[in-house]
């Protein structure tokens, strides 16, 4: 079983990417499984369905989405395999940036909207330096010369990495991104581990503390001139 997990920015293009890929990836007789992973709602298996390819809806809710998919990576896995897939794609929604869901034993793809600007990719953090393939979407939008700046940004902070120039209409790049799904290694979820620790810690803030006051506040906290400390007992 081949493990995808597919990360970015919202409104990156992530669900029209991985539409195209899924039909590339069918035509080349592979049997794709998806688990779409959000936050709140979303009617995205309805479009996976469409594919008619076993689909999953995680919802989040209060926990991070990227620890959310991380926690449930090994059950994802076993469903996939009851449906009879041999690659099971996982889109995440990664909101905050400071996670990267990718375990070592996948292939880590970071999808990221060129319209967003040439510093986005110094924004993104781990979502984008471990990922094996950088998905560029939109980039029909935008001019040559700014397609190849965001390009030197993105290999700037990820020199390791493919880029896939990708087109969530017109499906460019989705065969592409198959074949290098194909050549990706096998999960195996017994020795699988992060490429990246989440955040250091949490405070109660995470944990559902609603006043304002310091004084209510332990865990690990950072002050606004960058000064960490540890308060708790």
């Amino acid at each position: 079983m081949k493990l995808v997990v597919v990360a970015g920015t919202p409104g990156s293009g992530k669900t029209s990417v991985l539409l195209h890929t899924i039909q590339a990836l069918k035509r080349r007789g592979n049997k794709p499984a998806v688990v779409k992973v959000d936050c709140l709602w979303t009617d995205d298996d309805k479009r996976f369905a469409r594919l008619e390819v076993p689909i999953r809806v995680g919802l989040a809710r209060d926990m991070c989405p990227d620890h959310f998919t991380i926690y449930n990576t090994e059950p994802m896995l076993q469903w996939a395999e009851e449906e009879g897939a041999n690659v099971l794609l996982n889109e995440t929604a990664g909101l905050c940036l400071r996670c990267a869901p990718y375990p070592d034993s996948c292939l880590a793809v970071c999808v990221i909207d060129v319209t967003t600007g040439p510093n986005t990719p110094l924004k993104v953090g781990p979502l984008l330096t471990t990922a094996d393939i950088v998905v560029m979407t939109k980039g029909d939008i935008v001019s040559q010369a700014e397609r190849e700046v965001f390009r030197e940004r993105v290999l700037e902070v990820n020199p390791e990495c493919m880029v896939v120039e990708a087109n969530g209409l017109s499906g460019k790049g989705a065969i592409e991104l198959a074949e290098l799904i194909e050549e990706g290694i096998e999960a195996d979820v017994e020795d699988m581990t992060l490429r990246y620790n989440p955040p250091l810690a949490i405070c109660t803030l995470c944990s559902g503390e609603k006043r304002v006051e310091r004084k209510y506040h332990m865990g690990v906290l950072r002050h606004l001139d960058g000064f960490m400390e540890y308060k708790g007992e």
